[in-house]
């Protein structure tokens, strides 16, 4: 049995772009706390259709495989204006243009909710796309405009919350919604969150804007879009083999081919669409390119793996494994307390070594537990991956803003969507691809745990990898964010 399982999530000083501008300290928490919400709102959607295709699907009159679309369509509209997210925002106000991604978002899930047809679905579903596709950018430069550099670590942390807690609860919320009420109020259930968004930041979050805000590089936004475009559309295709995998890796070469004609684009372009040179920026390289980029894919497989394992390979009750899957969300949460202390005293590279080895090695463990592994056993393994995984993920997006500076501070966000974006489907699609490739060669007709272990192990060894890649990071980095000494 070949996996037809999609996943969208997935999922970031005191200066503004022009000039400085000084921030409370209790500003720049509240602005964190309001983006968080607007990201949990946009990160629960992405996870809690999965649920529902069957049932909506059944409504529309079509096939449960026919409602991909849907899911296509929404990231592949993210990914052609993710890259257009900075220039609006210095253009004309990262605030208003959040509010106005709020908005969109918001209405197009009630149009959700009410379509009729899997066309009407369709549409609603790229005004949602376009939404989220200025969320999660300009959510981050609002963020880094009003936070101290003091207060980034904490700032970051509730920022990353969403795309920790979202993943977990989504499907298990969405199969409670679509059980006992229907589809439909999984898209209406961001109504109360995105009017409450909308209130926040028109009551407290600044305006601003770039009074020398550049024209606008529609070469770049071309070529910029259509290789983020087609190389996520074949990521996302490489989960599912069944496709054919030779338009699959034709659409991988293409989109990389033309990322490569926008890098040169934007390296020459007078006024680029994004600016690169914050990849000169060694922490911020490091934490989203080279390392960063290929740990969460490890980060992301994880909760891809994890229901299936419990529900395939244990044969559990949809209930049970979502409970299992809560112990691994209390480790994502438990950790939040310690992170900032934990960075403090050793810093983001002894930390990303280390707990990074940790949460690789939780990974290839969770292919070794079976049906007859004490359940004690099982809770505190999913409680340590938890625990690794959140200090990862908000290690990683703090260290990628610590030395960047004002003027890049918008390409730096919108880069590093983009980025994330790439990991998440590709951790998505590997962790799939290995399933169905390993249960292929066994000649099974459904997979099993075998099959499990290898995906884990594999998974987990990319993890380690990444891992031993942070070493090239120096003792200090990110000391005036972490407060880390040195001589500690």
């Amino acid at each position: 049995m070949l996996f037809n399982l999609r996943v969208m999530t997935s999922i970031p000083d005191n200066e503004a772009v022009s000039q400085p501008m000084p921030m409370a300290t209790r500003q720049g928490r509240r602005v964190a706390l309001i983006v968080a919400v607007a990201f949990f709102m946009q990160l629960l959607d992405s996870t809690i259709i999965s649920t529902s295709l069957p049932q909506m699907g059944q409504s529309f009159g079509v096939s449960a495989v026919a409602m991909s679309i849907g899911i296509t369509a929404y990231m592949l509209t993210m990914a052609v204006f993710v890259p257009l997210s900075a220039w609006l925002a210095d253009r004309f106000g990262a605030r208003n243009i959040f509010l106005g991604a709020i908005a969109l978002f918001t209405l197009a899930a009630i149009g959700c909710g009410f379509s009729q047809s899997l066309a009407q679905f369709v549409a609603a579903r790229i005004v949602q796309g376009l939404g989220s596709a200025l969320m999660t950018p300009v959510g981050r430069i609002l963020v880094l405009r009003n936070a101290a550099k003091s207060e980034l670590l904490n700032a970051t942390a509730l920022i990353t919350w969403p795309a920790l807690f979202a993943p977990v609860v989504g499907p298990v919320l969405g199969g409670f919604i679509t059980t006992y009420l229907s589809w439909h109020w999984n898209f209406f259930i961001n109504v109360p969150l995105g009017l409450a968004g909308l209130l926040l930041v028109a009551r407290f979050v600044p305006g601003d804007r770039d009074s020398e805000a550049r024209p606008l590089d529609w070469p770049g936004f071309f070529v910029t879009s259509l290789g983020l475009a087609v190389m996520l559309y074949g990521l996302e295709r490489l989960a599912h083999p069944e496709n054919g995998m030779l338009p699959t890796v034709g659409l991988i070469v293409a989109g990389i081919a033309v990322g490569w004609l926008a890098v040169r684009h934007l390296r020459r372009a007078p006024h680029p669409l994004l600016d690169l040179s914050a990849f000169k920026v060694l922490t911020f390289a490091v934490s989203t390119l080279s390392a960063g980029t290929i740990f969460r894919v490890a980060i992301n497989a994880t909760p891809f793996l994890l229901p299936l394992l419990f529900q395939v390979g244990f044969g559990m009750r949809p209930v049970d494994a979502g409970l299992l899957i809560l112990a691994y969300f209390l480790g994502n949460l438990g950790m939040k307390a310690v992170t900032t202390p934990t960075l403090r005293r050793f810093g983001f590279r002894r930390v990303l070594i280390v707990n990074g080895l940790i949460a690789s090695l939780a990974i290839i463990a969770c292919g070794a537990i079976s049906p007859q592994t004490p359940l004690a056993l099982v809770v505190a393994l999913m409680l340590v991956a938890g625990l690794s995984r959140s200090m990862q993920f908000t290690a990683l997006n703090t260290l990628a803003f610590a030395d960047i500076g004002g003027a890049q501070r918008s390409s730096a966000a919108t880069l590093s969507s983009m980025l994330q974006q790439i990991s998440m489907l590709f951790g998505v699609a590997v962790a799939a691809a290995v399933l169905n490739l390993s249960q292929i060669a066994r000649g099974e007709a459904a997979p099993d745990l075998a099959d499990f272990r290898i995906a884990f192990i594999a998974i987990g060894l990319i993890g380690l990898v990444a891992s031993f890649r942070f070493m090239v990071l120096p003792p200090s980095a990110g000391a005036e964010v972490s407060g880390h000494s040195a001589d500690n």
